[in-house]
């Protein structure tokens, strides 16, 4: 496999719009920036999320909450006049509409996410139940500038970021994937968060805004803090903001007042789709191949899925 001409036919691809090829060993110009995509970031590994994931956990949430919020007060209605079989029959409602789409939506198995591993240097990716990597010191990625119109929101600038991976056994089969979502984004903002992959592969796991190694993860739990919010944190986030820990958006009581009472009422329904996705993810991160799964851990292999394939005398 080629990878220097996989590179130039993707850089090909999108005509003669802005675009760059990007190594894993060479500076890109911009300072690290964090894409909203970061689903773990830990000591010994990163994991970016994949399309599929975001809404995961919704059907339960909103059957789940809403039936929820509904019948507790038609249970406390009945439980006032005396009447059990009201009471009965309004938590069984209750149970239903949680399991049902509960059980289903953790049966089905989530995307698995894309990580890169500090360990031993590499990328992991899944595709259809097949397993693809390559090792980090050879990685490359290509960004692209291009503009969509549409008929409503008029131009807007989008930017791809996209590296290869090869499958595991055979170098011969290649994917493009996709680091992060290209909708607004320019091709400085996607070097940056390029950037912000050498950061933590090379210096990490914790560093500043130049990129440079640091003891403290300040910095980078302050990047990842806004994309990491999920639907129940928002009702601690304005709660935060009524009691004066923490900034303000809009500088505007009365709306920071109504939003915390819209999130109070949501809240059983957005906390009820959080822990559905957690078990969700928590069940779909054992399909992961066991040598990728034991070189996540701190006491797992450090040895690269390229050095297996070249013991086993595999052409990579």
């Amino acid at each position: 496999m080629d990878l220097n001409a996989l590179m130039q036919q993707a850089l090909a691809r999108h005509g003669n719009t802005p675009g760059v090829i990007l190594k894993a060993n060479e500076p890109t110009g911009q300072q690290p920036w964090e894409m909203f995509v970061t689903e773990e970031h830990t000591e010994y590994y990163l994991a970016l999320k994949r399309r599929g994931e975001n809404y995961r956990g919704m059907l339960t949430g909103m059957l789940g909450g809403m039936t929820l919020c509904g019948f507790s007060v038609f249970a406390i209605l009945f439980a006032l006049k005396g009447d059990w079989d009201g009471i009965w029959i309004s938590l069984g409602i209750i149970a239903f509409a949680l399991m049902a789409p509960f059980l289903w939506e953790i049966s089905q198995p989530l995307p698995l996410p894309i990580l890169f591993n500090r360990r031993t240097r590499e990328i992991y990716y899944d595709h259809e139940g097949e397993l693809y990597h390559m090792p980090w010191d050879e990685a490359q990625a290509v960004a692209c500038q291009f503009m969509a119109v549409g008929p409503h929101s008029g131009g807007m600038d989008n930017a791809t970021l996209e590296t290869v991976v090869r499958r595991y056994g055979d170098a011969e089969q290649a994917l493009f994937i996709s680091l992060s979502p290209p909708m607004g984004k320019s091709l400085e903002m996607q070097c940056g968060f390029w950037a912000w992959l050498q950061a933590y592969m090379d210096n990490g796991p914790w560093f500043d805004e130049n990129g440079q190694r640091s003891e403290l993860d300040a910095y980078v739990k302050t990047m990842i803090k806004a994309g990491s919010m999920r639907g129940s944190d928002y009702l601690g986030y304005y709660w935060r903001i009524l009691n004066g820990t923490e900034a303000s958006p809009t500088q505007e009581k009365w709306s920071d007042f109504l939003m915390f009472c819209g999130h109070v009422i949501f809240y059983p329904m957005r906390k009820i789709e959080d822990v559905t996705y957690d078990i969700a993810k928590h069940r779909s991160r054992g399909q992961w191949p066991q040598l990728v799964k034991e070189r996540l851990h701190p006491d797992g292999p450090t040895t690269r899925l390229v050095d297996l394939e070249r013991a086993q005398g595999l052409d990579v």
